[in-house]
């Protein structure tokens, strides 16, 4: 008898697979699983490792990802961001079918409410045009918007021009850690902006041309109150071709008025250009930016002139805005070893 109990659990321990990651692959020639991202979000298993591995091509498509497709890696397979591109050209001002507009969230090429999520060498766009629709006075066109925590974007490209970059968090209450490095980022307006505690290290940021005074504002925090961390910009660099003294690092976005957003974003050792203004921070929507948590150090290039409207941190204090106390308990997955 005890031979035959072994026996039958040795058959289905046997029997019993060991649990593989799934794998689908997007090609728009056909070759692969799915012809569209959406395509592949949808068939991805709610809750399961899974990787998406995207071939090069312009997927011109709207693409939601869901809080339950995690974990979640998205991963353009020629290694070049450029190869792969997801595109549309919403903004908040466009019309929907019903005649309603979209929003600012509505406007978003990609959105991406899991957690534990990881993309490489993928372009994210909003390839609105201003000039072309001046209908429109709602030029809000986001690339990518994040609501997840644990979220790190690798060797990737985020294009457009007013709010780009949307680092969210599902709610006022909930607190979420997004992390990118190696990456670009275009825009001018506002177009890294959000309560998210985001991390920019080792990152090219452009800021575009508009022949404008002020061309635009680079960062548009609304880090909650209670939430010592928000934007940090480190070991990177912004280019621009603007004019000298036309762009602001940043200003306080307060959504709807909220007095507990008080944006909180650091740049630290990062190459700056001319067009930064020597006073480089300012109001927003009648809030004060001097109430706001706005710091640089040790920044370097023209744009890095001291003046006295720009707050800088001691060494002392510096030691507390860095990457390793923005993440926590977190280390993305690129980052290890």
């Amino acid at each position: 008898m005890r031979v035959m109990i072994a026996a039958v659990l040795t058959t289905l321990v046997t029997a019993t697979p060991a649990h593989a990651d799934v794998t689908i692959t997007v090609a728009k020639d056909g070759t692969g699983n799915h012809t569209s991202v959406q395509a592949a979000i949808n068939a991805t298993p709610d809750r399961t490792p899974v990787t998406i591995r995207i071939k090069p091509g312009l997927y011109r498509e709207v693409v939601t990802i869901p809080a339950t497709k995690t974990p979640l890696t998205i991963l353009g397979t020629s290694g070049n961001p450029a190869d792969v591109t997801i595109d549309y050209d919403n903004a908040s001002g466009t019309k929907k079918p019903d005649g309603s507009t979209y929003g600012t969230t509505g406007s978003a090429t990609v959105t991406i409410a899991a957690s534990n999520f990881t993309a490489r060498n993928i372009t994210f766009s909003n390839s609105f045009d201003r000039a072309a629709h001046p209908e429109i006075t709602a030029t809000q066109a986001v690339a990518v918007k994040t609501t997840g925590d644990r979220m790190s974007f690798d060797n990737t490209r985020f294009l457009g021009h007013q709010d780009t970059l949307y680092t969210d968090t599902p709610n006022v209450t909930t607190r979420a850690r997004q992390y990118f490095t190696r990456s670009t980022i275009t825009g001018d307006v506002d177009f890294i902006f959000g309560r998210a505690t985001a991390v920019f290290d080792r990152v090219t940021i452009t800021a575009h041309n508009r022949g404008q005074n002020p061309n635009g504002y680079v960062t548009a925090a609304s880090t909650r109150s209670d939430n010592p961390y928000g934007i940090l910009i480190i070991n990177s660099r912004i280019l621009s071709t603007a004019s000298t003294g036309t762009y602001f690092l940043g200003r306080p976005w307060h959504p709807s008025g909220d007095p507990a957003a008080i944006a909180q974003v650091v740049i630290r050792e990062t190459q700056l250009p001319t067009a930064i203004k020597t006073a480089p921070w300012t109001d927003m929507s009648g809030f004060s930016w001097r109430d706001a948590r706005l710091r640089e150090y040790r920044n370097t290039g023209p744009g890095a002139t001291p003046g006295p409207d720009r707050p800088q941190l001691t060494d002392a204090q510096a030691g507390q805005y860095t990457v390793k106390n923005y993440l926590g308990d977190w280390t993305p997955s690129c980052c290890r070893g």
